[in-house]
C-alpha cells in the first residue's frame, strides 16, 4: 500500500501540503480533486519519485511497477504501433534478455527468455497495442503511419496509448481526457474499470470520475482528505461535514465567548483568580474549529443578444469537407439537410473522425462548403469557441491586446464599451486582474487560456453560441460556470464536448454526425455510449483480424509435397463457386441498402423544406397538414434507418 504521514511538500516558499496523513490501498482507484493551484500535480511528483517529501514519511512498494502519460510531445518516425509497443518494458527487459543469451549461445538461458516471453504475452503483443490504439479513436490505416506525421493532439494519444500498454501496479494518470473525443473517453473508461492495478486519476470530468474511481482524495487548504466514495459521492459528503463544521465552529464559538467572559470579569478578583485562570489554560487548549469560508467561485454570464432570427441558419443540400492546395476535393459530409432556430441547444454527436469538426468549421465559416448553401438569418452572430484555444489566440500578444484588437475589429458594431479601461474592468471580471492583463497569453495555462476565449465571446454579445471542446483544461468550477451561464443564456447552443455531465445539463437533442450523413439522434447519451461502444468493438475485430492476415502471410511454407494438379484446379473450382455464391447472396442486400439510402435522402431533404414552410406564416388547415407529414416523414426515417442497421448486420455477418 501506499503511506503519507505527517507529510509536508512546498514548492518554493509555498507550502501546499502540511502534515497530511493517508493511505491508498492496493487495487484502489482513487480520484484526487482541489481547486488548480491546489498541490494535485505536485503530488503526483512525490507518488512518481521526481518530488520527495519536505517533511513526515512518505512510502511506496519498492516492487510496484509504474506507468504514467510521458508529457513530452514523441518525435519519431517509427510507427504509431511501434511506438505503444515500447511502452511494454516487461517485454522489451526480456526481449533484451534473450539477445544477450542468444550472443553468449546460453541454452538454458535462451530457453528461459522464450518462457519468460510467452508469459508476458508476446504473441499478442501487437494486437494489445492495435487495440489500444484504435479504442483511443485511431482509424485502422492509421497503425503504421510514422508518430511524428501526427499533430501534437493525436501524440498525445499515443503516449496515453504506451502508458496503458506498460504492464503496472500503479497507473497515474493526470487529466487524461483533455484530447478524447467523447467515443475514445467512453472506451478509456471501460477500459480503467477493468484495470486490476492502483489506480491515481487528476480529472475535472465529474462523470469520469464517477465511472472510474471509488475513493476520492480532496486537497484543500493544505490538508489531504480521504472520502470513501466517487466524486458525487464525495459531494454529498464533503457538503455534509462543511455543514456540520459551521454548526460546530458556530457552538466553540459561544463556548469561548462564555469562557472569555468569566475570564474578563474575574480575573481581577483574587477568590475567582485560580478559577479564572484555569478557564485561560482551557481557551488555550481548546482546537479551535475554522469557520466554513465561503468559495469565491468564478461566475459569469451571457449577455442578452441583440436580435435573435429565426431560423438562424439554414443547412440546403450541402457538402462538407476539404480542398487541398491542387484543387482536389476530399468530401467527409453530403447531402446535409438542417436548419437551426432561435433558442435550439443542440450536441453535436459522433465518432472521432466521422466530421463534427469539419461541420463546426463551415458552421463557424472557417472553411467553405464545397456545395450547396448555407443561409445565415439576418443579424446573426456568431460566438465560435475553437477546440485548441491557440487557433483564436496569438501567443505573444497579452489580454488586454487581445481586447483592444477585437473592439477595433468590431468598430461600430460593438455593443459593449470599448475605452481601455472599460476593457480592463470587463477582464477583471473574469480574473485577469492586476499584472494579468500585460502576461503573454502564451506563458498561460490551458485553463486561462478557455477563460480568456469564453471573455472574447461573451463581450460580442452573439446570438448563436458555437463551442468545439469548450471544457477542455477547466477546472470543475469553472465548467459549472458555463454550464450555469449556457443555460441563462437566451440565444442558441451548438456543442462539441466529451463532458457529458455539461452535454446533459445544456442540451435538449442530438445531432449524430457518421457515415457521411447529419441525422437526428434520438437516444440519450446512454444510448450513444452503447453506440460507440459497438463501433469502438467493431474496430478492434478488424485490427485483429488484419495482423492475423499478417501473420499468415509471414510464415513461411511448409515443406509438404506440392498437390497433384488436378487437386490444385479442383480447389481452384470450389473457390470460385463459393464466391459465386457469396455474390449471390449479398447482391440483394446490397440493392437493398442502395434503396434505403436513396429514400432517407429524399425524405431528410423533404423534412428540411417542410421545416422551413413551418417558420412561415401559414393558415391553419396547412400547418396541420405540414405537421402529420413530418410527423410521418421522422417516423419513417427512424423505421428505414433501424433497417439499415440490420441489412449492414446481415451484410457483415455473410462477409465472415
Amino acid at each position: 500500500m501506499i503511506t503519507l504521514k505527517n507529510v509536508t511538500l512546498r514548492r518554493s516558499a509555498k507550502v501546499l501540503l502540511d502534515g497530511v496523513s493517508v493511505t491508498i490501498n492496493p487495487g484502489e482507484h482513487v480520484g484526487l480533486v482541489g481547486r488548480n493551484g491546489a498541490g494535485k500535480s505536485t503530488l503526483f511528483a512525490l507518488l512518481n519519485g521526481s518530488l520527495h517529501e519536505d517533511g513526515g514519511d512518505f512510502f511506496l512498494p519498492a516492487a510496484w511497477r509504474m506507468a504514467q502519460v510521458a508529457q513530452n510531445m514523441p518525435e519519431t518516425d517509427e510507427s504509431a504501433t511501434a511506438f505503444v509497443l515500447e511502452g511494454d518494458t516487461r517485454l522489451s527487459e526480456l526481449r533484451q534478455a534473450l539477445h544477450t543469451a542468444e550472443q553468449a549461445g546460453d541454452g538454458m538461458a535462451i530457453a528461459q527468455a522464450h518462457s519468460d516471453l510467452a508469459d508476458a504475452g508476446a504473441h499478442d503483443a501487437t494486437a494489445r497495442a492495435q487495440a489500444l490504439i484504435l479504442g483511443l479513436g485511431f482509424q485502422v490505416a492509421e497503425l503504421e503511419r510514422p508518430v511524428n506525421s501526427f499533430s501534437g493532439g493525436w501524440r498525445m494519444r499515443l503516449q496515453l496509448a504506451r502508458a496503458l500498454m506498460c504492464p503496472s501496479d500503479l497507473l497515474l494518470l493526470d487529466e487524461p481526457t483533455n484530447h478524447l473525443d467523447l467515443d475514445a473517453l467512453v472506451w478509456l473508461e471501460a477500459w480503467l474499470q477493468r484495470y486490476n492495478g492502483t489506480l491515481v486519476v487528476i480529472s475535472h470530468d465529474r462523470e469520469f470520475l464517477d465511472a472510474v474511481t471509488q475513493v476520492t482524495l480532496h486537497i484543500d487548504n493544505a490538508r489531504l482528505t480521504r472520502y470513501g466514495g466517487n466524486y458525487s459521492k464525495f459531494e454529498e459528503l464533503r457538503a455534509q461535514q462543511l455543514e456540520l463544521q459551521q454548526s460546530a465552529y458556530e457552538r466553540q464559538q459561544d463556548k469561548i465567548a462564555h469562557l472569555q467572559k468569566f475570564i474578563d470579569r474575574f480575573k481581577a478578583k483574587a477568590t475567582k483568580a485560580k478559577q479564572a485562570q484555569s478557564r485561560v489554560k482551557a481557551l488555550e487548549r481548546m482546537e479551535k474549529i475554522a469557520p466554513v469560508l465561503a468559495s469565491a467561485d468564478f461566475t459569469f454570464e451571457f449577455k442578452e443578444p441583440a436580435n435573435l432570427p429565426n431560423p438562424m441558419l439554414a443547412i440546403t443540400d450541402a457538402s462538407f469537407g476539404y480542398r487541398a492546395e491542387d484543387g482536389s476535393e476530399t468530401t467527409i459530409l453530403r447531402h446535409v439537410n438542417r436548419s437551426v432556430l432561435a433558442g435550439q441547444r443542440i450536441g453535436i454527436l459522433g465518432a472521432n473522425g466521422q466530421g463534427k469538426s469539419t461541420l463546426v468549421k463551415t458552421i463557424a465559416r472557417t472553411m467553405a462548403p464545397l456545395s450547396g448553401t448555407l443561409t445565415e438569418g439576418k443579424g446573426l452572430s456568431i460566438g465560435y469557441f475553437a477546440q485548441q484555444e491557440l487557433d483564436v489566440l496569438r501567443p505573444g500578444d497579452n489580454p488586454l491586446e487581445h481586447m483592444v484588437r477585437l473592439a477595433r475589429e468590431l468598430g461600430a458594431q460593438a455593443q459593449e464599451p470599448s475605452r481601455e479601461q472599460d476593457l480592463r474592468n470587463f477582464l477583471g471580471s473574469f480574473n485577469f486582474s492586476g499584472d494579468m492583463v500585460h502576461q503573454a497569453v502564451g506563458t498561460m495555462s490551458g485553463g486561462e487560456k478557455a477563460r480568456l476565449v469564453l471573455a472574447m465571446i461573451v463581450w460580442q454579445r452573439p446570438n448563436l453560441l458555437l463551442l468545439d471542446e469548450p471544457t477542455n483544461h477547466l477546472d470543475l468550477a469553472t465548467r459549472e460556470a458555463l454550464s450555469m451561464a449556457l443555460n441563462e443564456f437566451e440565444g442558441t447552443v451548438m456543442l462539441v464536448s466529451h463532458d457529458r455531465a455539461l452535454l446533459r445539463a445544456v442540451c435538449d437533442e442530438f445531432w449524430l454526425v457518421g457515415r457521411g450523413a447529419v441525422a437526428p439522434f434520438d437516444g440519450d447519451l446512454d444510448d450513444y455510449q452503447r453506440y460507440l461502444l459497438e463501433e469502438s468493438k467493431r474496430l478492434r475485430e478488424l485490427a485483429r483480424a488484419a495482423e492475423q492476415a499478417v501473420v499468415a502471410e509471414a510464415a513461411p511454407p511448409t515443406a509438404t509435397a506440392a498437390p497433384p494438379l488436378r487437386d490444385a484446379r479442383e480447389q481452384r473450382r470450389q473457390e470460385a463457386q463459393a464466391r459465386q455464391q457469396l455474390a449471390e447472396k449479398t447482391r440483394p442486400l446490397k440493392r437493398e441498402l442502395e434503396k434505403i439510402d436513396q429514400r432517407l435522402e429524399a425524405l431528410n431533404r423533404e423534412k428540411a423544406q417542410l421545416e422551413e414552410r413551418l417558420m412561415q406564416p401559414l393558415p391553419p388547415a396547412e400547418i396541420a397538414e405540414c405537421g402529420r407529414r413530418l410527423k410521418d416523414c421522422t417516423e419513417e426515417v427512424t423505421a428505414l434507418e433501424e433497417k439499415w442497421l440490420d441489412v449492414s448486420s446481415a451484410l457483415e455477418e455473410l462477409a465472415r
